[in-house]
């Protein structure tokens, strides 16, 4: 299920916050292998955060939810 946050933002805004979830997974990837990763269950929930903004943007795409006045 998709957070009421997500689904609130602006398809400019969910750009950025894709943006910003690619870099801080790329962090955590690197925390990871210089082992210096305390949770390690951040990664998947990161992943999972993802794959939701991914899919309400080409839900978008399609035409499957109207898209958000530009703010």
């Amino acid at each position: 299920m998709i957070s009421d946050d997500l689904l609130s933002m602006s398809v400019k805004d969910l750009s950025t916050q894709l943006s910003q979830k690619r870099e801080e997974l790329t962090n955590l990837r690197f925390q990871q292998a210089l082992q210096q990763l305390e949770h390690s269950h951040q990664i998947p929930v990161v992943r999972k955060e993802i794959a939701q903004i991914k899919t309400l943007m080409r839900e978008y795409e399609l035409g499957r939810r109207e898209v958000k006045d530009q703010e």
